[in-house]
C-alpha cells in the first residue's frame, strides 16, 4: 500500500498495490497492521457501510459531533467526486476542503480522520462504494453542512444532470452556524 499526503492535515490517499499473473489480479484493500503503522495510530474499525447511488446523487456534508468517525472510503463500481472539510478548530487546515476522484478504475482509497465533514457526488451512471468507520453511527449527533455553502466555496464537478440532493441535505447548515469540533 502506498500512502500519499493531501493538502489537508492527516487526510491520506491510499493506493493499493496490485499483483497480476496470467490474467489473475489481486490487491489488498486493507491491512490493519500496515494501516496502523503507516498512520502511527491504533485504528479500530467498528462498522462497514455499503453505498449505492445513481448519477448525480450529491450527499453531504455529513459528520457527527459525538462519536466522531474516521472513514476509509473506496469505490468498487463507478466513479465519485469525494469531498472532505476540516472541522477541527485546532488544525492548521481548519475550514479548508478538498475533493478527490475515487473510482473502481483508479482504486484510490481515501482516509478521512475523525473531525471532518464528508460528502460526494456520483459522476458515473451508478456508483457503489464501501467505507469503514472508527465509531458507530450516532443519529442524535449527526450534522450536515450545506453542500453549496458560500463560505466553503466547494467546486463540484459540472454534471450532465441536475444534482439529486436529499431533503435532509437541502436543510444543511451554513458554515457559520454548523457546530465545529
Amino acid at each position: 500500500m502506498k500512502l500519499k499526503k493531501t493538502k489537508l492535515k492527516d487526510v491520506l490517499l491510499i493506493h493499493p498495490e496490485s499483483h497480476m499473473e496470467n490474467g489473475y489480479e489481486v490487491f489488498e484493500t486493507f491491512n490493519l497492521k500496515e494501516f496502523s503503522r503507516a498512520l502511527n495510530l491504533n485504528i479500530n474499525f467498528v462498522q462497514d457501510n455499503h453505498s449505492l447511488s445513481k448519477k448525480g446523487v450529491l450527499r453531504g456534508l455529513h459528520y457527527q459531533t459525538n462519536n466522531t468517525q474516521g472513514k476509509l472510503v473506496r469505490v468498487i463500481r463507478g466513479e465519485i467526486f469525494d469531498v472532505v472539510v476540516d472541522l477541527r478548530i485546532s488544525s492548521a487546515t481548519y475550514g479548508q476542503w478538498e475533493g478527490h476522484i475515487l473510482s473502481s478504475q483508479n482504486r484510490v482509497e481515501l482516509w478521512i480522520p475523525p473531525g471532518f465533514a464528508h460528502g460526494f457526488v456520483v459522476l458515473s451512471s451508478e456508483a457503489e462504494f464501501l467505507y469503514k468507520t472508527t465509531d458507530y453511527w450516532d443519529p442524535e449527533s449527526e450534522q450536515c453542512i450545506l453542500w453549496s455553502d458560500a463560505y466553503l466555496k466547494i467546486i463540484w464537478p459540472k454534471l450532465e444532470v441536475e444534482p439529486i440532493v436529499s431533503s435532509k441535505d437541502l436543510r444543511g447548515l451554513d458554515w457559520a452556524n454548523a457546530p465545529k469540533l
